[in-house]
């Protein structure tokens, strides 16, 4: 990238790191992480799916909710990376996916909430 003289110099241009700042398409990207948590239900899902592995059945016990709704949930959150599932037989079975980001995301949750994670 190459040097942007700024409408108003205030003396410090050379320290705002212009040069290394991430493309428009990656801030995009983290975004659209963020999106997947806008919804309450989907936090509740996800911080679940971070300490076990379950069907969709339990799940929607777990969080009280109809198993449509949670599979919508869950398919959001399959679509944005942060959650992983496999088959066995008629059964699928979800759980948090082994990124970076997913474990992020759940120490960040877990310090919002003021939570502590369950023995494993």
């Amino acid at each position: 990238m190459e040097s942007r003289q700024l409408p108003h110099n205030h003396g410090e241009t050379d320290s705002l790191g212009l040069e290394t700042m991430p493309k428009v398409e990656e801030f995009q990207h983290v975004s659209d992480i963020f999106k997947q948590l806008g919804d309450g239900s989907r936090i509740r899902i996800f911080w679940l799916l971070c300490h076990c592995e379950e069907c969709v059945i339990n799940l929607s016990a777990m969080v009280e909710m109809s198993s449509p709704a949670v599979s919508h949930h869950l398919k959001q959150l399959k679509a944005g990376g942060l959650v992983v599932s496999r088959r066995v037989g008629k059964e699928v079975y979800y759980k948090a996916a082994d990124t970076q980001q997913a474990q992020l995301l759940h120490r960040m949750i877990e310090k919002m909430v003021e939570i502590a994670c369950p023995s494993l």
